[in-house]
């Protein structure tokens, strides 16, 4: 039985698993993102224990994501410290010659959700996911989009909304960030508190809306995907994922003419199908098409 390998990297847990060759998840471990001479070994065990015949990885970043490279599949600039020019792919394999590969943990997720979820049959997709932070992962003909860098889109930079009482955001590198403005220490620095117990009503949620249509006609105007799949912790909040289709409609101002945006909005900003094991999936898929492709 051929056995692919998937870990999904994150910035407080990692999720290992061992699918078959049809994508039947056979295991799964989740171990705390700790020191790497802590969390490493546990990591390279199982995998090791499962007799893997390759493996698939979609990180937290930043990447180095140039095959071509020699510290390919590195962690570089992260503000995890210990984790910072990390060659994690390297070191998972422990010197094994194995079918490898590795994206962002939010490419991954939109392998995923466009093979087999919200955004099946889409030739080009975006998939954000809104949490502790925000990342976007961008799929173009087939493939994620890699170029200078992978793309930052939580880094975009929007125009503070005139009712924002902290218009800088809380990025400790941009002001004026859509992850600053808009991701859960945002939501939270701008209320004081936990915002979990709020109405839906309540006025940072228009807020919130309104940075994320900010985001979304950005990426309309720039990719123009074919679908845009809005996940993470903040976006299970039901009502708002209506409020930003129809904030969206509204900063567009009727400029782009196409029935996907006019006539099937609920249809084009979506909600992740397979949430919340959209990276985890996808990274089985990146480890299914390095074996595929080495043959």
């Amino acid at each position: 039985m051929t056995r692919i390998g998937a870990l999904e990297a994150g910035g407080t847990k990692m999720v290992l698993a061992v699918y078959d060759g049809d994508g039947q998840e056979l295991e799964r471990l989740t171990i705390p993102t700790e020191a790497p001479e802590i969390t490493m070994p546990r990591m390279i065990g199982f995998f090791r224990d499962h007799a893997i015949d390759a493996l698939g990885v979609g990180s937290f970043g930043p990447l180095d994501l140039d095959p071509a490279s020699p510290t390919y599949g590195n962690i570089t600039s992260t503000p995890k410290l210990k984790w910072r020019d990390y060659p994690l792919l390297k070191g998972l394999l422990d010197g094994r010659d194995i079918p490898a590969a590795i994206d962002t943990d939010v490419n991954a997720a939109v392998i995923a959700e466009v093979e087999r979820g919200a955004a099946r049959g889409c030739e080009s997709a975006v998939y954000i996911t809104v949490g502790t932070g925000v990342g976007g992962g961008v799929y173009v003909g087939g493939r994620t989009v890699h170029g200078l860098l992978h793309p930052e889109v939580g880094h975009m930079l929007l125009r503070p909304h005139p009712d924002d009482p902290n218009p800088r955001g809380v990025c400790p590198y941009h002001d004026g960030c859509l992850e600053g403005l808009a991701a859960g220490p945002a939501i939270g620095a701008r209320i004081g508190g936990d915002a979990r117990g709020l109405p839906d009503d309540h006025p940072t949620f228009r807020l919130e809306a309104h940075y994320l249509a900010q985001m979304s006609v950005n990426l309309i105007l720039t990719v123009s995907p074919q679908r845009i799949v809005l996940g993470g912790g903040v976006m299970q909040r039901a009502a708002l994922l209506p409020m930003v289709r129809e904030e969206t409609l509204r900063l567009l101002g009727g400029y782009v003419q196409s029935p996907a945006v006019l006539e099937h909005m609920d249809e084009y900003i979506v909600a992740p199908a397979l949430f919340p094991v959209s990276g985890l999936v996808g990274s089985y898929l990146i480890g299914k098409r390095a074996l595929e492709e080495r043959g």
